[in-house]
């Protein structure tokens, strides 16, 4: 992989880059969409091509269980098995430490306490983390290596070191525990990968919560080893100014000549907010949600289709959207599929916020270049 700056503002840090990888460009600063399991829910990966999505998200743990890493490799790898020829990045397995013991982001942030809830994780040792299948119940353990081996199964373009995301109610104690073992996991993670690099990028992640001290040492730390991009990870805050705190904390301390990648953040405010701090690409599952719920982005903000004055609009979501949903379908016609409960809703309306996103940063990057951002 080759990271390419073609410009920086003169107004922030904000930068517009090309990352050049085996299946593509992705053009910097870039939304990314999660599709766990190798799809982004309701939609088909042509579909997801067309619309020009550069980079796709997919779970190292889902893809593992079902249908098994072995399975991908026997197919050719992961773009050949899910028909996607431009980039993917794939993630590590470490994110289900968290949010199959504690739950969701949400849910966890709302908690009283770092308690742990769920029993699919067994056991979290130095070797790796021991989960039980939520398919089989079977028991696997997976390590930094074993992760990294299947990553190179899957043949993504950008993978993830293992690692541990800690709650955010963690006391600094155990969070400076779980940081160090985090940092050997992912030096293991990082001279596992570097035994067949498969011509694959890795991107180190920047952990320590909210504490600013610990992220300078998980700076320090990792910005010695020779990852070729990084990401941070971990609890990003309770609220969104910490989060942009955060941001703003690391923003100067990660290399300037390699990308980064915030993970986990992908709404609106967000990216408005953290793209002049110099991040160039971020994920969510944010727009094909919010879709599902029936929330439909456009640049005035978000259309809410069940309202019921939406009933008799006989035009498109917004009159200037290319999208085939646009094109092709008006409000009055979205708002009765979503009431009648159709599932052809969730692919149109997802298809729409899809195209919305793409365009965002298309708009975006053309705002670096001419220094409004």
């Amino acid at each position: 992989m080759k990271f390419e700056i073609v410009y920086k503002s003169n107004r922030s840090s904000a930068r517009v880059g090309k990352l050049h990888t085996a299946h593509g460009i992705i053009d910097t600063p870039n939304f990314v969409a999660v599709g766990t399991n190798g799809t982004l829910k309701s939609l088909d990966n042509q579909t997801v091509c067309d619309i020009g999505l550069q980079l796709m998200f997919c779970n190292t743990y889902h893809l593992l269980l079902q249908p098994g890493s072995d399975t991908v490799k026997k197919a050719g790898g992961l773009h050949r098995y899910i028909n996607r020829p431009m980039p993917i990045i794939t993630d590590s397995g470490g994110f289900q430490v968290f949010s199959l013991m504690y739950g969701s982001v949400a849910s966890e942030l709302k908690s009283k306490g770092a308690k742990a809830t769920r029993s699919s994780v067994l056991k979290i040792t130095e070797e790796g983390v021991l989960f039980r299948s939520y398919r089989d119940g079977k028991k696997i353990l997976l390590t930094p290596e074993s992760s990294i081996l299947a990553q190179k199964d899957l043949g993504a373009d950008i993978i993830i070191p293992f690692d541990e995301l800690p709650p955010y109610h963690l006391d600094k104690q155990r969070l400076k525990h779980s940081l160090d073992r985090t940092h050997r996991w992912e030096e293991r993670s990082l001279n596992c990968h570097l035994k067949n690099p498969n011509n694959q990028a890795m991107y180190a992640v920047i952990h320590g919560g909210v504490d600013q001290n610990l992220r300078q040492m998980s700076c320090d730390f990792l910005t010695k080893l020779p990852f070729d991009g990084f990401a941070i990870g971990g609890s990003l805050g309770k609220t969104k100014q910490q989060l942009y705190d955060l941001i703003a904390f690391l923003s100067s301390r990660l290399p300037q000549n390699k990308p980064n990648h915030l993970l986990g953040i992908g709404d609106l405010k967000s990216l408005a907010t953290l793209i002049p701090f110099g991040i160039d690409t971020f994920d969510s599952s944010y727009p094909t949600k919010a879709a599902r719920h029936g929330l439909l982005l456009t640049k005035k903000g978000g259309l809410k289709i069940n309202k019921a004055d939406h009933r008799h609009q006989f035009t498109p979501i917004e009159p200037d959207c290319l999208c085939p949903t646009c094109k092709s379908y008006t409000i009055a016609y979205l708002n009765h599929l979503f009431k009648s409960k159709e599932l052809t809703f969730m692919s149109l309306a997802s298809i729409h916020n899809l195209y919305f996103m793409v365009n965002y940063m298309k708009e975006i990057r053309n705002k670096i270049f001419n220094d409004e951002i």
